[in-house]
């Protein structure tokens, strides 16, 4: 069985940063895609970043420079670094990953910005 493990969240001031790792276990094959959703208390959940096996990334445009994806060269891993962070990156973060037609989604994981 497929599990994505995140950590990393937690609270930081506003302009801080924090990096968020998300990490696969249980799985064979290689995904195709991951990346980050977040949800903010009563807001749908969007795409923040994601990054294919082929090191193309994409961003919501709300994180542009200051948001930084990595990872899944070799291994079904991803991370996000972010930067200035703002309180309205204020979320839970979630780590996804697609094989096919399949999506996995991990347990989330809490960010909070605020002084």
């Amino acid at each position: 069985q497929v599990q994505l493990v995140e950590s990393g969240g937690g609270l930081v001031q506003p302009g801080g940063s924090l990096r968020l790792s998300c990490a696969a276990s249980g799985s064979i094959f290689r995904f195709h895609i991951m990346g980050w959703y977040r949800q903010a208390p009563g807001k749908e959940r969007e795409l923040v970043a994601s990054i294919t096996w082929d090191g193309i990334t994409n961003y919501v445009d709300s994180v542009k420079g200051r948001f930084t994806v990595s990872g899944l060269n070799g291994q079904n891993t991803v991370y996000l670094q972010m930067n200035s962070l703002k309180p309205e990156d204020t979320a839970v973060y979630y780590c996804n990953a697609q094989f096919r037609q399949i999506v996995y989604w991990g347990q989330g994981t809490q960010v909070t910005v605020s002084s």
